[in-house]
């Protein structure tokens, strides 16, 4: 029933946002599924090796990415008017960690390369509902919530992956993907990077990889990103605060 419920939510979230705009994408650019996006503020900086002042202490948002396709229409350029009212949650819940200046050119990317792509939905044919959509998404997924909940919590101690996995799984009823950036030199375990949860276009939750589906282990979201291995992960804490 709570599943039901969760699945309920989900949709009429995407549903209450937004204004919507004519079919934008081509036939060429075929999809099957959508890939929600969090990601580790503490890993993205180490992963560009960038000294990121004071990342967030939560999971973030790093996209809504439909599988297999990618900047499917160069004709819809960003537009940040359209999106100005969403502009409070956008910097808590979809910021750019490594640009805080330049947030904006983070969503551009995002809206170019997957937007314009999951746009061939109704419920995400606008700019607006698509980050919109988003949002709606990510706050009913909660899974900063429901990884407290799970006793899954930044520590210097080492998680199995396929511990999180299984917990995560239990809770949404669908399999997530977990990936990691590998140890580097003089590190004993990779670290614990992005977390997705898959959507069918009908946008209920599904198995990120299906029995018989061709898989896509390796399949790097990110610099040096990889689908973790089974086995010991490291989930970071955030640095201390130099204030």
């Amino acid at each position: 029933a709570a599943h039901g419920l969760l699945l309920s939510c989900l949709c009429l979230a995407l549903c209450c946002r937004g204004g919507a705009r004519g079919s934008p994408t081509s036939d060429n650019h075929e999809w099957k599924k959508l890939i929600m996006v969090h990601h580790w503020p503490v890993t993205v900086c180490k992963e560009v090796e960038k000294d990121c002042r004071d990342p967030p202490d939560y999971w973030t948002i790093h996209g809504l990415w439909p599988d297999r396709a990618e900047e499917c229409n160069g004709s819809w350029p960003f537009n940040f008017e359209e999106i100005k009212d969403l502009l409070p949650e956008m910097k808590m819940y979809w910021p750019d960690v490594i640009h805080p200046l330049n947030r904006s050119h983070f969503w551009k990317h995002e809206w170019e390369k997957h937007g314009t792509c999951a746009a061939q939905l109704d419920a995400l044919n606008s700019q607006k509902k698509y980050f919109g959509g988003s949002l709606g998404l990510y706050e009913k997924l909660e899974l900063n919530s429901i990884l407290q909940k799970l006793g899954i919590k930044p520590s210097i101690n080492y998680y199995q992956i396929s511990d999180i996995k299984d917990a995560l799984a239990s809770m949404y009823g669908v399999v997530p993907k977990v990936q990691c950036l590998p140890p580097k030199q003089g590190e004993e375990v990779q670290t614990i990077g992005q977390i997705e949860l898959c959507f069918t276009k009908d946008l209920r939750l599904r198995n990120c990889t299906e029995p018989g589906e061709l898989g896509e282990s390796g399949r790097a979201w990110g610099p040096g990103l990889e689908v973790c291995e089974d086995g010991p992960a490291f989930y970071p804490p955030p640095p201390q605060s130099a204030r």
